[in-house]
């Protein structure tokens, strides 16, 4: 199941998946400035990493589904 999208923004990540925060920053994509959410999408800061946008997106939907199961 697909949670996340390359076309969501960064705002609307960090809020409704808070757990996608720290594997975003282990991959290099910035997603909070101060605490706050950075502005853009994801599509937009994974290309200015340079980064394989389909690996982000399959680990984040991975980190989402397996948050998912631990609180059923």
């Amino acid at each position: 199941m697909k949670f996340i999208t390359k076309s969501m923004d960064i705002e609307e990540i960090v809020e409704k998946f808070p757990e996608t925060i720290g594997p975003m920053q282990d991959m290099g994509v910035q997603c909070l400035v101060c605490g706050e959410p950075v502005w853009g999408t994801l599509e937009e800061k994974v290309k200015e990493k340079g980064l394989p946008m389909d690996t982000v997106v399959e680990r984040l939907n991975r980190v989402v589904s397996e948050k998912n199961k631990q609180n059923k």
